[in-house]
């Protein structure tokens, strides 16, 4: 019986969420027996659990609880009942740079609630599993040269209900690789003159995008795009439709192809997204950064690698990172391409030879602008293993900001810091 209630619990899905978490009825605390969440390799790590229901510990909690590497096989998995709502885990270890992490799960009311922490392990040692193919530069050099010969064919259209008194808002339309087109929200400043300009690109999903008033009414031209071709300001039945049919799992699209998979297209609207900014009257042809959170931080260092009109970026838990982590015993990034639940293709080899064209890690490698860099230890969907792997790759001035209990979301002020950066380094 205990076996199976642990098994049970750990099965019940969990949802990832994408902002700051809501307060719930329980709530479960799991954080490192120090005051830190990092540890030299060898030193041992205590969790200490907490189930709390009206602000106090609940007696009498059934727990089940697992610790381990992230997204590796557990070192160590049990169920207890809590008398008086506390627990400390025994000792574990890393033997190499990583992460472990433990996990908990209560029943109560016939709904589960979960906490997690997750410890830092000699995370500067971290290093990639992924390679750099031989042609990786002749490759991406000659999408931009196919790219360079399509026209840019513009088409703005006017949302006066979408902007405010100090910007403007335009519904964009342009032509990309391949007859597909890029769309996006563009804010531009009333006011005559000549701006810096940020590129937001988005994380994975498939949905509508508003223009970003906050950074815009601030004197900044900004251009949010989406990824799919498709208009960005639908209604969400379209894009609820579009993704539960044919773009769901559109990351693992052709991805046995270097030339036919879909980030290719993606990669390069990136690049047009630029052309289109440096074509604007209102830039000032000299401030550019890039932004996004998950797909779009990978796609932020991909971007500022590939474009040298791009002079900073900043990236929020970055996807695509080391993905062949997984081939090393450690977790490799999202979209978890090579995890053993995701290895079921019929030409896996053709897939290994793929990815590493579209690795984030070979992309910060090249990176040679500033960049600012936020995440958490506790991310679920993007491990910290895989982020940090592509950071420490990276030789270009580099700003880490780490809020360690954050999973796939982060706070307001992390953003607010974020823009901070931003604003600054577009002086």
């Amino acid at each position: 019986m205990k076996q199976l209630l642990f098994a049970i619990i750990l099965m019940l899905p969990v949802r990832q969420a994408s902002a700051q978490p809501t307060e719930q009825l329980v709530r479960v605390s799991v954080v490192p027996d120090a005051d830190n969440w990092q540890r030299k390799v060898g030193e041992p790590t205590r969790f200490l659990i907490t189930v709390m229901r009206d602000g106090s510990p609940m007696r009498n909690a059934r727990i089940a609880y697992q610790v381990g590497p992230e997204r590796m096989k557990p070192m160590q998995t049990d169920t207890i009942m809590l008398t008086d709502g506390r627990f400390t885990t025994s000792g574990h270890s890393m033997q190499v740079p990583g992460f472990l992490r433990c996990a908990v799960t209560v029943m109560f009311g016939g709904k589960a609630y979960r906490g997690l922490a997750t410890v830092g392990y000699d995370i500067a040692g971290i290093r990639p599993t992924v390679t750099r193919p031989a042609d990786f530069a002749d490759f991406w050099n000659g999408v931009k040269r196919d790219l360079a010969s399509v026209p840019l064919d513009a088409r703005l259209t006017l949302l006066p209900e979408k902007g405010s008194g100090s910007t403007n808002v335009y519904h964009v339309n342009l032509q990309n690789l391949g007859n597909a087109r890029l769309y996006g929200m563009l804010c531009v400043p009333k006011k005559p003159g000549r701006y810096p300009a940020v590129l937001q690109v988005p994380g994975a999903g498939i949905r509508p995008y508003l223009p970003d008033l906050e950074l815009a009414d601030r004197g900044v031209i900004v251009f949010t795009i989406g990824i799919h071709g498709i208009p960005v300001n639908m209604e969400p039945s379209v894009y609820r439709d579009l993704e539960a049919g044919p773009l769901k799992g559109y990351f693992f699209f052709n991805n046995y192809d270097p030339d036919k998979f879909y980030y290719k297209r993606v990669y390069a609207g990136c690049i047009r997204a630029v052309d289109f900014i440096q074509e604007l009257p209102e830039y000032d042809g000299e401030h550019l950064a890039v932004s996004g959170n998950s797909q779009g931080g990978m796609l932020s260092i991909v971007t500022a690698a590939l474009d040298k009109r791009v002079k900073c970026l900043a990236a929020i838990h970055p996807a695509f990172c080391d993905l062949t982590g997984y081939f090393s015993g450690r977790a490799g990034g999202w979209p978890h391409v090579f995890a053993e639940s995701n290895v079921w293709y019929s030409d896996l080899p053709a897939i290994r030879r793929t990815m590493p064209y579209y690795d984030v890690v070979n992309f910060a490698k090249a990176l040679t602008v500033p960049g600012w860099y936020t995440w958490g230890f506790n991310d679920e969907t993007c491990p910290p293993t895989s982020m940090h792997a592509a950071y420490n790759a990276i030789t270009a001035p580099k700003e880490m900001a780490l809020y360690p209990e954050t999973g796939h979301w982060f706070y307001p002020e992390q953003r607010a810091r974020m823009n901070a950066w931003l604003l600054e380094h577009l002086k």
